[in-house]
């Protein structure tokens, strides 16, 4: 069951008559808190830092780039506005370089799990590492939430995730030469199964393609490539699901295939790669009373504020009518949430709208020369 809030909720969670605030005794005190250090988040530190608006970032992944460098980070991109064709990774590392001047502070490895508006009209946050923050707003930036991939749940499987089992490819170079069987249906699939055949450092020995039936929710491009290789006997392809595990010495050398004719085979491996999408979980932001339509943050279009003041949601975790869950979209969001977050942080200073290109303060906030034309 989804959840559902009402005012009520949300008043008894933040509002000023609600529970005594906790002991804020240590905690960092700053502008905002962008919870999510994906492109949306990374590109939010950089309009909130043209209006002198300094940050923390805490995302619950080791490192920045969120879906993008988690799930595909060598995949080309062709929609960022200016940039022909750029990776996951590249894009991040581009941002990264962008806000380099506003000297965002990161928190890695850690989720929010309390949001509590203060007495004063700041929000007291934690994470589950403890760290705590007194900020004037907050960014929610969280993509589609704290994902995580779906699990094949086959007996015995568990105890060689990270070792022999995968549901991420970190290091392409860990799977070279290996006997590799891949399983799912979707792009990340059908897209290591060609970059794993594909002549190069990265080749496998052998590449097995597992899925449950002869249709796929990938490129045509691609599944065309595939079945053109599987036709030269480069690899197979074999319509059926994972049903049990082949063990020896404490390895994994094998899994066990029902095919649609009910007739079980053991397929051989060195490893075995699965990619069954992500399951979207929202997580604690579920309980930070906050007005929640399908599993996101419902916004208006004007502030990209959620029903509370002072938190505003970017990117693929908010909702609105016409919303395109695009990362071009998101950039767009965050120019007009920082705008609408300018008032809580500087009450008493009129924003002005400048231009990077012309504007030498904002060259100064920038450390960038101001140019001068003739």
């Amino acid at each position: 069951m989804e959840p559902h809030l009402n005012q009520e909720v949300i008043n008894t969670a933040l509002a000023h008559e609600g529970p005594p605030a906790r002991n804020t005794e240590g905690a960092i005190e700053t502008d905002a808190v962008i919870v999510g250090a994906g492109p949306v988040g990374l590109f939010q530190v950089f309009e909130l830092g043209l209006l002198e608006i300094k940050a923390h970032v805490i995302d619950s992944l080791a490192y920045p780039g969120g879906q993008c460098v988690e799930l595909y980070p060598d995949k080309p991109i062709y929609d960022i506005p200016a940039v022909p064709v750029c990776t996951g990774q590249e894009l991040t590392d581009s941002l990264l370089k962008q806000i380099e001047p506003f000297g965002a502070v990161f928190h890695f490895g850690q989720e929010v799990t309390v949001v509590e508006k203060q007495d004063d009209g700041r929000f007291f946050v934690q994470t589950s590492k403890g760290t705590s923050f007194l900020t004037k707003t907050i960014f929610i930036a969280a993509g589609v939430g704290a994902f995580q991939p779906r699990l094949l749940k086959v007996d015995g499987l568990d105890k060689y995730q990270d070792t022999q089992l995968h549901y991420r490819v970190k290091n392409p170079a860990d799977f070279a030469g290996k006997n590799l069987v891949i399983v799912g249906g979707g792009d990340s699939a059908l897209d290591w199964v060609l970059n794993f055949v594909a002549e190069g450092p990265n080749k496998a020995e052998s590449v097995i393609l597992i899925h449950r039936r002869d249709g796929f929710k990938a490129a045509p491009a691609s599944v065309a490539r595939m079945r053109e290789l599987c036709d030269a006997y480069e690899m197979q392809f074999i319509v059926g699901q994972v049903t049990g595990v082949e063990e020896k010495d404490g390895r994994m050398t094998g899994v066990k295939v029902t095919g649609g004719d009910a007739v079980t085979r053991v397929v051989p491996l060195d490893m075995l790669l699965v990619f069954f999408g992500l399951s979207p979980k929202l997580g604690p932001i579920a309980e930070w009373g906050l007005d929640i339509e399908r599993k996101q943050l419902k916004v208006d279009t004007e502030k990209f504020s959620t029903s509370v003041p002072g938190i505003f949601a970017v990117g693929d975790i908010n909702v609105y009518p016409g919303k395109k869950k695009l990362i071009l979209s998101g950039f767009h969001e965050c120019a007009l949430a920082a705008f609408a977050a300018a008032p809580f942080v500087f009450p008493e200073k009129k924003i002005h709208l400048q231009y990077t290109t012309t504007s030498p303060k904002l060259h100064k906030v920038l450390g960038v020369d101001t140019p001068v034309f003739d």
